[in-house]
């Protein structure tokens, strides 16, 4: 086997890792992402085949060389599935046809002719790939199958009294690799054309039956006259380069296009917190809490305010202790609150712009312990969102 045969064969082994792991949602190096394929879709291509030197193995009637062909053609056609996920499964049928032009490796002049026609059904794997342009998708395969293998060829000596006939068709197991492109049709929704190479190769040796008539004894028993036997072809490497189109019943569906920039949302105004301070038991509003409350309301006409809060706390003293003496902060609370809404109002606030809580004793500023009389604990707060 050639270099170019080994580097295929390579190829034909490494896909199916690569494939095993997309249907499994296993990782695979690279950047590629899978171009989905989703749903039934059928395929058709052909173009030109390009059959290796084929080595004939010597055997008792028929000298042994190589048959070398001129470029033929083949057809494909073909039904699959793809998984949405880059991955497509398929059945094809298919065929081709070369027309065979020397025999090499006699010791005398040789002309050639007749056909080799191959035809059979593979299963395949395939695997999409989108790189970043919205008019061209790769893809790369493997297949296995069944091929059968028609031969007619004629042999004649130049100058030399030879003449020999080849037929009869051999079956065998058949694999193949392959790598395209496809462009989607931008005016028929589903349709692609694809361009492809494709190796092919039949399992050997394939053996034919044939006929020669002159002087076979260099080949064979007989001095002269006519000599029945096999040929055996050892080798079947074809090249094929093909056109083709593809349609999917159930294509996904065109990204959106992408619309202008969304504008930023504007940021959320900082909120700004004012602090009023009471004396012990106390609800009153002396001349420094009237200007906090002042400041506070003329802050509030020179931003956006969307809320504005009052709340009122104690500390944990209390004119009656015990459980009276939270009954008794609470409403405290209340009272400060609600004394420094009613200043805001007079300020030019809407009332309807503010609401008030009471939290007794809670959320200090200091933490103490119970019973303790802390001026900053003794507060209410403007906060203003």
């Amino acid at each position: 086997m050639g270099r170019l045969s080994r580097l295929l064969a390579g190829s034909a082994l490494a896909a199916p890792v690569t494939l095993g792991a997309q249907l499994l949602g296993l990782p695979v190096i690279g950047h590629a992402v899978a171009q989905p394929v989703s749903g039934l879709y059928v395929g058709l291509a052909g173009g030109a085949n390009f059959l290796q030197d084929e080595t004939v193995r010597l055997s008792p009637e028929f000298p042994s060389g190589k048959d070398r062909w001129g470029v033929g053609y083949t057809g494909i056609g073909s039904v699959g599935w793809g998984f949405g996920n880059g991955v497509r499964v398929e059945l094809e049928g298919n065929y081709r046809d070369n027309t065979l032009q020397h025999f090499l490796g006699t010791g005398f002049p040789t002309e050639a002719g007749g056909h080799q026609q191959n035809y059979g059904g593979m299963a395949n794997v395939l695997f999409d790939m989108d790189i970043g342009k919205s008019w061209i998708y790769p893809y790369l395969g493997v297949g296995a199958g069944y091929s059968w293998t028609h031969m007619d060829t004629q042999y004649s000596g130049t100058n030399y009294p030879y003449a020999e006939h080849i037929g009869g068709t051999s079956d065998n197991f058949a694999y193949q690799a392959m790598f395209g492109v496809s462009v989607p049709v931008p005016w028929v929704v589903g349709l692609s054309m694809t361009a492809e190479y494709r190796f092919f190769s039949v399992l050997g040796p394939e053996n034919f039956s044939g006929g020669s008539i002159g002087t076979a004894g260099a080949f064979g028993p007989k001095a002269y006259g006519e000599a029945r036997g096999n040929e055996d072809i050892t080798t079947d490497y074809n090249h094929s380069v093909l056109l083709g189109l593809r349609y999917e019943f159930n294509p996904a569906p065109p990204p959106p296009p992408a619309g202008p920039p969304a504008e930023p949302a504007p940021a959320p105004a900082p909120s700004r917190t004012y602090l009023v301070f009471f004396d012990w038991d106390q609800s009153t509003l002396g001349d420094r809490a009237r200007q906090i409350i002042a400041e506070a309301a003329q802050s509030s006409t020179r931003v956006q305010t969307t809320r504005l809060e009052v709340n009122g706390y104690t500390d944990t003293s209390a004119a009656h202790p015990g459980e009276r003496g939270e009954a008794y902060n609470q409403a405290l609370s209340v009272r400060r609150a609600t004394a420094v809404r009613s200043e805001l109002v007079r300020d030019g606030v809407p009332q309807n712009a503010i609401e008030i809580h009471g939290y007794g004793e809670t959320h200090p500023l200091v933490q103490t312990g119970p019973n303790t009389r802390e001026p900053q604990n003794r507060r209410v707060e403007i906060i203003m969102q």
